[in-house]
């Protein structure tokens, strides 16, 4: 069954490369599934693993293939010049660099080159999104097939609580990477509703991340959405205040009623059971500490993939106290960025910021150097997204699994595409102004030449 997996994983690329070339006016469709395959492809196993080391510890047990990944390429395959002038490419490639120096450092280089692969992958997505993002109605249909992936996830999460489940986690396999990833629907969604967007989906697809963050009970991922909303209404109308967008203001407080009360019953069930103080969540200096101990010792990073192998091997994890259980010592440092540091060293760390701090600056530029440009909501949406996963990533490892990273991914593309095709609207526009000119500057002359006695 693996091998046939496989086959049809591969076969879907020059299938949906005939799809979209034989028909490029359902390319939409495409637009939707990217948006939808990241919070579905594990439910439906709709990705097929070449090399697969299911019992390694790390975030990364394979060379992996999906849909969106053979959908992502085909949709550059079928794109004109989708990696000329790309903005943003040059920072995801710096990271990209990064894990394959580790690669090199490893002590198991195989481990570390399932984490490279995954970024190639999600490479791929950023590019294809960026390929489209920029068009007119294109964002619309990605956003479609973001809110279904949400809504799909909160069904799952409200099953799961009628079971009995205290943290339901949907599909995801746990509630703190559902709730990372819907900073990345949540978002982007309610900007598109403030720009005047109207759709009912979309509507429901706020909603609905909404209620799974909520019925998730995860402390980090509640409290740095309901960061983002706030920054983003803040910011949204500070770039063009309208009265549509205090409209939709009230409307999040609204809902926002309905959600705190299903928030609050969430803790009070989460806590209940479990004091606050017991398990992990007690232990995050200890784990602290052996990141720290880690970096010191291997100032170049012991190699992506690695942290909890080398925190149990090499004694790490014991000296710095972590208690001795399975939960505790098969997990990674609460802490991306000592993460990153202790795997790949300063030269990851500072590829990582920049992979978080650049798309951040430049979608606020442009979504404040052009208010009237009906993209700039949207890229605000976005870089939102991204400041508070940055933000997030303080108290929480998560993102470096490869579903964080795909909706990380459509954020920054949605960026990037932005700025692309901003620019292309403006050489246009200026070709169209300097032919006028010129023509006009002719049909003086020859009026000029016409009266001549």
């Amino acid at each position: 069954m693996r091998i046939v997996g496989i086959l049809l994983v591969l076969l879907s690329i020059p299938a949906f490369i005939a799809w979209l070339r034989s028909y490029p006016r359902q390319r939409k469709w495409a637009y939707l599934g990217v948006g939808l395959l990241p919070f579905v492809v594990s439910a439906l196993n709709l990705d097929a693993a070449l090399i697969s080391w299911a019992g390694w510890p790390g975030y990364a047990k394979g060379i992996v293939l999906s849909l969106l990944d053979t959908l992502a390429l085909a949709i550059l395959v079928t794109s004109a010049g989708p990696f000329r002038k790309l903005p943003l490419a040059g920072i995801f490639l710096f990271y990209l660099f990064a894990a394959l120096l580790s690669v090199a450092l490893s002590t198991l280089p195989m481990s570390s080159a399932f984490y490279l692969f995954q970024l190639m992958r999600v490479f791929l997505v950023f590019a294809a999104v960026a390929s489209f993002a920029g068009q007119p109605g294109a964002v619309r249909w990605l956003c479609l097939g973001l809110a279904l992936g949400a809504t799909f996830q909160a069904v799952m999460t409200v099953d799961q609580r009628m079971s009995g489940a205290i943290q339901a986690a949907g599909t995801m396999g746990h509630q703190n990477l559902l709730g990372l990833m819907l900073h990345f629907v949540t978002l982007p969604l309610l900007a598109l509703l403030l720009a005047g967007e109207r759709s009912k989906l979309i509507m429901m697809g706020v909603f609905a991340a909404l209620v799974a963050v909520a019925l998730g009970a995860s402390r980090g991922a509640i409290g740095f959405v309901a960061i983002g909303l706030a920054l983003l209404f803040l910011l949204s109308l500070a770039r063009r205040p309208t009265s549509h967008k205090w409209k939709i203001t009230g409307l999040a407080v609204l809902v926002m009623a309905v959600v705190v009360p299903i928030t609050i019953s969430s803790f009070h069930e989460r806590f209940a059971s479990r004091p606050i103080y017991d398990g992990p969540d007690g232990e995050r200096l200890a784990f602290e500490r052996a990141a720290k101990a880690m970096w010191n010792d291997h100032p170049m990073g012991v190699g992506a993939n690695q942290y909890v192998v080398t925190a149990n091997a090499d004694g790490y994890s014991e000296r710095a106290g972590v208690t001795w259980s399975y939960a505790s010592r098969s997990t990674n440092v609460h802490n991306m960025y000592l993460l990153t540091g202790a795997e790949l060293g300063w030269i990851g760390l500072a590829s990582l910021i920049l992979l978080f701090a650049w798309p951040v600056l430049r979608g606020l530029h442009f979504a404040f150097r052009h208010r009237t440009d009906p993209r700039g909501d949207v890229v605000l949406g976005a870089s939102v997204a991204i400041l508070v996963t940055a933000l997030h990533g303080i108290v929480e490892w998560i993102f470096v699994t490869g579903h964080a990273q795909y909706v990380f991914a459509i954020s920054m593309g949605i960026i990037a595409g932005s700025i692309k095709q901003h620019r292309r609207d403006f050489a246009v526009n200026a070709r169209a102004k300097r032919r006028r000119a010129v023509e006009a500057a002719k049909t003086a002359n020859a009026g000029r030449a016409a009266g001549a006695p």
